[in-house]
């Protein structure tokens, strides 16, 4: 597929989440909104380089003992934010009372109590205003440099990569060409007005360590309909974090994560710079793809479609190879993502009879991922991955070399990312 086709895709169907799970042949029947629709994101994120969010001990306590308000710590937003822990994101909204301002949600006794005080947020900022007239206009400067792109997992580079790009010849084309970057990640939990969310300042509690999804929730609030009550199934708990682990081999960096249960499949990436200062990015694909747009929630019918292509690793998939000299001195930043089963309920279901008018009462979005972030050749302690002998495991560390921001506990590295700022011109 191609990125044009894909973004396209991404676009049309962020406007029609219930159209997603039914037949082509159903597409005409007549369809109306749900009375009240409900948007959950549920992550986790393990792995180095992270700040410590909701995994840390205070916040498990704090949630366990129902405790509210800012001391708890969470904040809407975490199931993007990459902080290592456990972050649900809720919010819903009524078609009958566009302005919403609170709702609650009743949750499993496995999850929190008392349940859930979603609030619309206060004093949103306004948008920005810009007067062009005030904006000195001047021609970007063209990036310099090479990227390199590499796919598949196995030991050694395969015939015909890397895929090049010099920024400084390239043609549009050449960057179309490039820059291909699958993705069919939806609209999910979002915060506006109207839309009553969950954490917020007045239940900002983090989630426990043990917490479940599993069992019944409902969701009240005015123009909220009585019957908005549904069962989250074991599938679309939370997911356990990805615990990696790394092994040189004869230059090539062996990974291996744990088995989870519920994944329905796996994709690995790293990115990062060679000895000659290339920008060099690498996926675990059959198929070349940058990787940047599959590091996120993706709905099952990608993920199914990407399996049989093998863009990702089927969920027996536990281990993988980078290949042997990618990656120079710079090293690289390394992620796995694995892909949980969405879930997409409406009540009533939407009737067999394609004449019949579909109103639904209700519905819910639900998405879950876990995730993990690295530096390639690294285990999640900071040592150097496991080798055959003690010279490949110091090469291995004398390759990874990294800074580090002890104020906020990321890893960065130097090169390539001050490569990708200047291709995007941030």
């Amino acid at each position: 597929m191609s990125p044009t086709r894909s973004r396209s895709t991404a676009i049309a169907t962020t406007f029609l989440p219930l159209l997603l799970a039914v037949p082509t042949a159903a597409a005409a029947q007549q369809v109306a909104p749900p009375e009240a629709q409900a948007w959950i994101d549920v992550a986790t994120f393990s792995g180095m380089g992270m700040p410590m969010g909701g995994m840390s001990a205070m916040g498990g306590l704090g949630g366990m003992f129902g405790g509210k308000g800012a001391g708890g710590g969470n904040s809407f937003g975490n199931t993007r934010a990459m902080s290592a822990g456990r972050w649900v994101d809720v919010t819903v909204r009524a078609r009958a009372n566009p302005n919403l301002d609170t709702a609650q949600q009743a949750v499993p006794e496995g999850f929190l109590r008392p349940g859930l005080e979603l609030r619309t947020p206060k004093n949103a900022p306004p948008a920005p205003v810009r007067d062009d007239e005030d904006i000195k206009q001047e021609d970007p400067e063209r990036p310099k440099g090479r990227m390199l792109l590499y796919w598949g997992c196995g030991p050694s580079v395969r015939a015909g990569q890397p895929r090049v790009l010099d920024m400084a010849t390239a043609a549009p084309a050449d960057f179309g060409k490039f820059f291909v970057a699958r993705s069919a990640t939806q609209r999910g939990a979002h915060s506006a007005i109207g839309r009553p969310s969950w954490p917020n300042p007045d239940d900002s509690r983090m989630v426990p360590e043990t917490a479940s999804l599993q069992g019944e929730h409902a969701f009240s609030g005015k123009g909220i309909p009585a019957a908005f009550r549904f069962n989250i199934p074991a599938a679309q708990d939370l997911m356990p974090p990805i615990k990696l682990d790394q092994a040189a081999r004869d230059g090539a960096t062996e990974l291996k994560w744990n088995a989870i249960a519920t994944a329905r499949a796996y994709f690995v990436s790293a990115m990062g710079s060679n000895e000659k200062e290339d920008m060099v990015m690498w996926t675990s694909s059959e198929l070349a793809d940058t990787g940047f747009g599959l590091m996120d929630y993706q709905t099952n019918a990608a993920v199914d479609r990407w399996l049989k292509e093998k863009v990702l690793l089927t969920p027996q998939t536990t281990t993988c190879a980078v290949p042997k000299g990618i990656f120079g001195e710079n090293g690289g930043m390394l992620r796995v993502i694995a892909y949980g089963d969405e879930l997409n309920l409406a009540h009533p279901p939407r009737p067999k009879d394609p004449k019949a008018k579909w109103e639904p009462v209700w519905a819910v979005k639900l998405r879950v991922k876990s995730v993990t972030n690295g530096i390639l050749g690294m285990s999640e302690e900071g040592r150097p991955g496991r080798s055959g002998s003690a010279r490949e495991q110091g090469e291995a560390h004398g390759q990874r070399r990294q800074t580090s921001d002890e104020s906020s506990g990321e890893l960065k590295l130097e090169k390539p990312l001050e490569l990708l700022k200047g291709i995007f011109g941030r």
